[in-house]
């Protein structure tokens, strides 16, 4: 103390500078209190919060959320067909074999695994809402309450499309519910809470960030999840997101397991949509025109005279499908649908969805550079709906192809159900069909919108349109979709 009166003694000149530095902290001192010190209303989950809405504490949010998070365990009966070992059992080792093992199954039998996840109670009577992969095919299902009270569970509905399932405690309430949000109000970049039981720990808490919204991840046809950086490991699947507001905006889905800060939720809003039928029917009734959609790329809306890469290319048209019936055909890309446009086709299909059975609606189409608008009769989705030869080389080899015609046996060894189109035999390495990510097997449907059903009809179709790029429809695995070769 004596040294630093001496000091001040000897820098008298110092002694504004100090008190300006001095007069700064303590205004950012009584900011900081003031920000800090804002007490949230009687029963309210808001977290306290700095200045800039960054969250000090998650405490309150997480005490009043947690009674709502419960852990799913769940058994399920799994069928082996491993035989057992009557060889040496009556082997000269037999005797001692069966010491040692007993008498083991001879044929197919089963066994009990058991696995674990999460899910949010969203009704006080105990219905709780969770993933369809963590309660398919259960046998037994126990619930666990943040209180460590457990109750017997039961399944009333499930939706793998969207990885959905409903399921209901059997046991007297009223159990704590989370409140429902709004999932399209959730913005990139707020706060977030996650919580459920990773690896089978009870009730646990991370937060983080809404990463990002709308993400497709190739899970099914209706993928819209939200992206956030909120840790997420196994076990935590079925657990809530939960905005500042304590509310419930997603379902904790899936995590990609080589990345750091990525998970995925499924919005709240989709949930909310399903829940009706999920908990009368234990099923979802889905709207379905009967197409084969896909992307369109900016090479594909060139090729086929587009102003801007948007809509769902039809690459293909069931048989006796509405949109049979509609007139679509393939090539047309969707613009519009029940007054609502469309700009992808993760889009078309969830509005499809979500129309109901038998709903006529409007399809507005673009066909050769122009719009036209179909009327289509909305029907039910179904559960299960979506080498002879001569090698030759397709003339001006640019192109990189080497075709075969195709034949009866060949197109079932392929799974088309189909006798049209021509087969890829090979393709050359470093040529556009390789760039295109043309695969042997593809069957050729069309070239340059033009039907083709054999090596020649190809071959004259190319050397009659000397273009910079081809446009081709294949058939891969069953699925049609559009490729575009450039030269």
């Amino acid at each position: 103390m004596d040294a630093l009166r001496d000091y001040l003694k000897n820098h008298r000149h110092l002694y504004p500078a100090v008190a300006v530095v001095a007069a700064v902290f303590f205004f950012a001192g009584m900011l900081v209190t003031a920000a800090v010190g804002v007490t949230p209303h009687a029963g309210a989950a808001t977290p306290m919060t700095q200045g800039g809405g960054v969250p000090s504490s998650f405490a309150n949010l997480a005490e009043s959320s947690e009674p709502t998070v419960v852990n799913i365990k769940v058994t399920k009966v799994e069928k082996t067909s491993m035989p057992g070992m009557p060889d040496l059992e009556e082997s000269p080792f037999g005797d001692m074999f069966k010491q040692f093992f007993g008498d083991m199954p001879k044929g197919p039998g089963s066994f009990k695994s058991q696995g674990a996840g999460s899910g949010v109670i969203i009704n006080s009577d105990g219905t709780v809402l969770t993933n369809n992969h963590v309660v398919d095919g259960a046998s037994d299902i126990v619930v666990t309450l943040a209180d460590k009270k457990e109750y017997k569970a039961k399944v009333i509905g499930r939706d793998p499309k969207t990885d959905l399932a409903v399921i209901k405690i059997e046991g007297r309430g009223p159990f704590k519910a989370a409140a429902l949000g709004d999932s399209d109000r959730a913005r990139v970049g707020e706060w977030v809470l996650a919580i459920g039981n990773p690896f089978g720990l009870s009730n646990t808490v991370t937060a983080g960030i809404v990463s990002a919204k709308g993400r497709v991840i190739g899970e099914g046809p209706y993928d819209n999840f939200i992206q956030t950086d909120a840790p997420i490991n196994p076990g935590n699947s079925g657990g809530p997101l939960l905005d500042m507001r304590g509310e419930v905006i997603g379902i904790n889905t899936a995590i990609i397991p080589n990345g750091q800060g990525i998970g995925f939720a499924i919005p709240i809003n989709t949930a909310k949509a399903l829940l009706p039928e999920l908990e009368t029917k234990g099923s979802v009734t889905r709207g379905y025109l009967g197409v084969n959609i896909q992307d369109v790329t900016p090479d594909l809306a060139a090729t086929l005279n587009l102003k801007e890469p948007k809509g769902a290319l039809v690459a293909g048209v069931m048989e006796g499908s509405p949109a049979e019936k509609a007139g679509v055909k393939t090539g047309d890309v969707i613009t519009g649908f029940a007054g609502k446009k469309v700009e992808d086709p993760h889009q078309l299909s969830a509005l499809v969805a979500a129309t109901p059975v038998g709903t006529e609606a409007p399809l507005v189409v673009n066909r050769g550079g122009k719009d036209m608008t179909l009327n289509v009769k909305v029907a039910k989705l179904g559960a299960n709906e979506p080498g002879a030869g001569k090698s030759q080389e397709v003339s001006h080899g640019k192109w990189g192809l080497q075709l075969q015609d195709i034949t009866p046996d060949l197109a079932r060894q392929l799974g088309s159900k189909s006798h049209s189109g021509v087969v890829v035999a090979g393709v050359q390495p470093g040529s556009p069909a390789e760039n295109a990510n043309i695969q042997r097997g593809d069957i050729i449907l069309e070239v340059n919108r033009h039907p083709v059903k054999s090596v020649g009809e190809v071959k004259e179709l190319v050397s009659r349109d000397h273009k910079d790029s081809l446009l081709l429809l294949i058939q891969r695995e069953g699925n049609d979709l559009y490729v575009v070769l450039k030269g």
